[in-house]
């Protein structure tokens, strides 16, 4: 779906950010970016949705597709209702589809709410409605930078639920950003650590999807995954 090759970018002002960085992504898989801050997780996402422009090295795709990027902040509009907030990639195109905006509310479990507003919600509703707004613009990629990092533990198990049922459901791929260990291993296909602009290494969690959420978290799988991640992010660190 997506191969990213010698990816260099630095600001005018400062050192290298990224340092000839390259990953793919395949159609249907998840694959979280990991490590310290400052290690240029969130500046990948940004060249990706062209926000910003790599110094050198190139994108690829096998058909490009379309993407919708959730940031941290669910950046809602507080004078706009739900539904409005999720009808704004239509309206930044000049016409809103409004069984899109339908399905988008219904798939994070907001139907019924269209007529609230951000204040009148939780901060996981709020996170929702900005997954519901990336999903009205109908993506094949969802590129999420740290949004659920606010959310406390149990509402960050709720979307990262809910992250797998879009997948299954929609054959999204996700590019996920998170400093999390035990989100990256649960939600991940691949968890990629970075450290100085670079992939330093991979780790493939390979969670039986057949079993619950509970008895995946417990599994051996999981448990393997969360310390080959650690081990990896110890030795960044050194």
């Amino acid at each position: 779906m997506l191969q990213v090759r010698d990816l260099s970018f630095s600001y005018d002002d400062g050192g290298a950010v990224l340092d000839k960085l390259s990953l793919d992504l395949a159609e249907n898989e998840v694959v979280s970016l990991l490590g310290p801050s400052g290690c240029g997780k969130s500046t990948v996402l940004r060249i990706i949705a062209e926000l910003l422009e790599a110094k050198k090295g190139g994108i690829g795709w096998k058909s490009k597709p379309r993407l919708a990027f959730v940031f941290q902040d669910p950046a809602l509009m507080p004078w706009a209702t739900v539904a409005e907030n999720v009808q704004l990639p239509g309206r930044l195109k000049g016409a809103v589809n409004q069984q899109d905006v339908e399905e988008a509310l219904q798939a994070v479990g907001l139907e019924g709410m269209q007529s609230r507003f951000p204040a009148q919600l939780s901060g996981g509703q709020r996170m929702r409605a900005s997954v519901a707004r990336a999903l009205a613009a109908n993506p094949k990629t969802l590129l999420m930078d740290e949004p659920f990092a606010a959310l406390d533990e149990m509402l960050r198990f709720e979307m990262n639920e809910l992250m797998l049922k879009l997948r299954s459901e929609r054959g999204l791929c996700i590019l996920f950003v998170t400093h999390s260990l035990y989100e990256a291993a649960y939600l991940s296909d691949r968890v990629l650590v970075m450290e100085q602009g670079k992939i330093r290494g991979a780790v493939e969690p390979k969670l039986d999807r057949s079993l619950s959420a509970q008895e995946q978290r417990a599994s051996a799988s999981f448990t393997k995954a969360v310390a080959s991640i650690g081990a990896l992010m110890a030795r960044t660190e050194q």
